[in-house]
């Protein structure tokens, strides 16, 4: 283990301006350079985790050309390096446009010291999320940590897991609620792990892929000669998971009369196998997942409002993957690496534009998409680094998408509140001044948007 602080570059030509950032940063090993020939040198002799970077470089101070060329090679040298460039008043579409060259943020000009200080520390914090993901060297769950298995850098996600830790050693029934492809069963999963059942069956169940004549018989169980076919009794995935937990994936699509027995049997923990008569008691932790909104369902009458508050004692909100601000190139890089070590080994890492188009992405199923788009990559890309066609976006798609102005704008606004969130750690008033707003707007943008701080 080495106590080496982590190292920062920045490469800025003023330098006055060059001096009193670097002796703003104490906790960070600090190098600069006045132009791009100076912070190549140093990107390879000094191999800095973060940068800093003036676009106006000379001998260009006026323009982009140079800052432009620096942000290339300097990729080019370390892919996963996470370049910070300077936006002036004039420069924010150039500031857009390294962004979608592979910078991975950028501030504003005249410097604001504290809140260039937030976007640093956060880049150095991913940064080593990757490192340590990148390594496979993070523990093994054994029930102290969530973040052994779950790869994010986004407060969204940290809160949602840090909430998930606090109520594994209780019993209480847990509903995790999300879209499709978030990763609600890796959560399950992480609770069960980080609970004292933890040496107790996890018994998972997707309740909408089985066909309804057929559930009950999964979850509760059958005696011999119940129905035709039942040549033997047979254990439910209830009885199954006794001392330990029960996962009920998709929970919304149980039917109502199916409904009505789960309910009896989480008042009275006991079940009654098909065609059985002899009650059976079973100790178990429900945690339930679902994409569908069940409060509509209650008022439609398609789902039972005493059930939904036996299942949701506790209820956790898993963010989407465009909710989570910088983790759709942390997940890619954390799978990349994985499936480059089990499949393609000659595979290095992601193309700066791959990553950009990786960030800009919807993602509209989530985090297995991620995945899944990845893992096809690694399979099929020729060359060494993945390109944007290696990864499939359908452009043409996403246009169109684009071209539906409230869709456009819902997503400019989501991104926004989320990155100013993500700087601001959370504080509300700080991210409501950040985007220009009133703090009771960014309120009204949050409800609207069903979005969670």
């Amino acid at each position: 283990m080495t106590n080496a602080k982590p190292k920062l570059l920045i490469v800025e030509d003023d330098l006055g301006l060059q001096k009193q950032l670097k002796w703003s940063y104490e906790d960070f090993e600090v190098f600069c350079a006045s132009n791009r020939s100076e912070a190549i040198a140093l990107v390879r002799l000094e191999e800095p985790d973060v940068v800093t970077l003036d676009l106006g470089l000379p001998p260009d101070p006026d323009g982009v050309t140079e800052g432009f060329a620096a942000l290339e090679e300097m990729l080019r040298i370390k892919p996963d390096l996470k370049i910070i460039v300077a936006s002036g008043h004039s420069a924010h579409e150039s500031a857009l446009n390294a962004i979608a060259a592979g910078a991975w943020d950028f501030y504003k000009k005249p410097v604001d010291i504290d809140e260039l200080h937030l976007i640093v520390k956060r880049a150095f914090h991913v940064h080593d999320l990757e490192v340590q993901n990148q390594k496979s060297q993070l523990p093994d769950s054994d029930g102290e940590t969530l973040f052994g298995t779950l790869v994010t850098g986004a407060p969204e996600m940290m809160k949602a897991a840090r909430t998930v830790e606090r109520v594994a050693n209780t019993n209480a029934s847990v509903l995790l609620l999300g879209a499709s492809g978030t990763g609600k069963e890796l959560l399950a999963r992480g609770l069960h792990d980080a609970s004292d059942r933890k040496s107790k069956p996890f018994v998972a169940i997707n309740c909408g892929a089985i066909p309804e004549n057929l559930l009950e018989s999964e979850l509760f169980g059958h005696e011999k000669g119940a129905f035709t076919g039942a040549i033997k009794t047979t254990e439910g995935k209830i009885e199954i998971a006794s001392g330990g937990t029960l996962f009920l994936d998709e929970v919304g699509d149980i039917p109502m009369p199916l409904q009505v027995k789960l309910l009896r049997f989480l008042q009275e923990r006991t079940i009654e196998r098909i065609g059985g008569r002899k009650p059976i008691p079973v100790d178990v932790r429900i945690v339930c997942a679902t994409h569908r909104n069940l409060n509509q369902m209650i008022s439609d009458q398609t789902f039972r409002e005493d059930l939904y508050y036996r299942l949701a004692e506790i209820t956790v909100h898993i963010p989407s993957l465009t909710e989570r601000n910088g983790d759709a190139v942390l997940l890619a890089k954390h799978f990349l690496a994985r499936f480059a070590r089990e499949m393609n080994p000659a595979i290095k890492g992601f193309a700066a534009s791959a990553l950009s188009a990786i960030d800009q992405w919807s993602w509209p199923g989530n985090v297995r998409e991620l995945e899944n788009r990845v893992k096809r990559a690694v399979i099929m890309a020729d060359g060494k680094f993945i390109t944007v066609d290696d990864m499939l976006f359908d452009e043409g798609d996403e246009d169109d998408r684009l071209l539906n102005l409230k869709a456009a704008r819902e997503q400019a606004d989501r991104k926004a509140i989320n990155r100013a969130i993500s700087r601001t750690e959370g504080n509300i008033s700080n991210a409501a001044k950040l985007l220009g707003i009133s703090r009771p707007t960014l309120y009204d943008l949050l409800k609207q948007y069903d979005m969670h701080a």
